[in-house]
């Protein structure tokens, strides 16, 4: 069987409830235009007017805002399978940028489309709504990170999410992956300097932690990582058996 770009948000959607051969079939017939985004490359930029649905076929994108005095704000990481600005479907205006963190092929769907398959086949609306509600719940956990937990705090949280949500999306183990983010990037997303960045990895590390060789890290003690975070999963409303690497690790 030849294997469509719609596969991963398929792969994803049916987390939430499987969908019959029927919903399959009206997901995949969905028009589409494939394209290969350079890292760096704007898919979306605030206060645009999108046209299009981004979904995520391979590679990393995040979303980030500028404010007033340059800084930029990483708000979400974004891998396989994830509509970046489905929102701006329904908003109809961007509200913050869409970038390419690594090379990535993204499929392009057209907004109307998306729009007129949620409301024609509840069982795929539903599943649009509930994938939405997870990125909101994400996006608060990522808020209480920043305003209330310490810098080596933040850093394990991060990295313990990361882990689990590439695990679930089927792109490496939880315990050993290759971080997309520079450090910059990282200082970005937990709300510090590169230099406190570093240095807070660097303290992991010496906790026994993690290791890592250049981007590649590995998890030594998956538990205590999480215990360091102020890791619980709930907020990523994974499936129960992705629940269970807790329990596993």
């Amino acid at each position: 069987m030849s294997v469509s770009p719609l596969d991963p948000l398929i792969r994803k959607l049916e987390y939430r409830r499987p969908f019959s051969s029927a919903d399959r079939a009206a997901l995949l017939a969905l028009p589409y235009e494939v394209k290969t985004i350079e890292a760096g490359a704007y898919i979306v930029r605030d206060g645009t007017k999108p046209t299009r649905a981004c979904l995520v076929v391979s590679g990393f994108t995040f979303r980030h805002k500028i404010v007033a005095e340059g800084a930029r704000q990483i708000l979400s990481l974004n891998m396989r399978g994830d509509l970046v600005d489905f929102q701006s479907s329904f908003l109809g205006i961007a509200d913050h940028n869409v970038q390419a963190l690594t090379r990535s092929e993204v499929a392009y769907i057209p907004r109307d489309a998306l729009r007129n398959i949620a409301f024609e086949r509840p069982v795929i609306g539903e599943a649009l709504w509930h994938d939405s509600l997870v990125d909101a719940s994400i996006f608060c956990e990522w808020i209480a990170n920043v305003g209330r937990r310490d810098s080596r705090t933040r850093l394990a949280h991060l990295l313990c999410e990361f882990s689990l949500r590439l695990e679930a999306a089927g792109l490496g183990d939880h315990k050993a992956w290759e971080l997309p983010m520079t450090q910059e990037q990282l200082a970005d997303v937990v709300g510090l300097t590169p230099v406190h960045v570093n240095r807070t990895l660097k303290t992991l590390e010496q906790d026994g932690l993690i290791r890592r060789n250049r981007r590649a890290v590995s998890v030594s003690n998956w538990k205590k990582l999480a215990e360091a975070g102020d890791f619980q999963s709930s907020y990523l409303h994974l499936p129960e058996h992705k629940l269970s690497l807790l329990q596993r690790a």
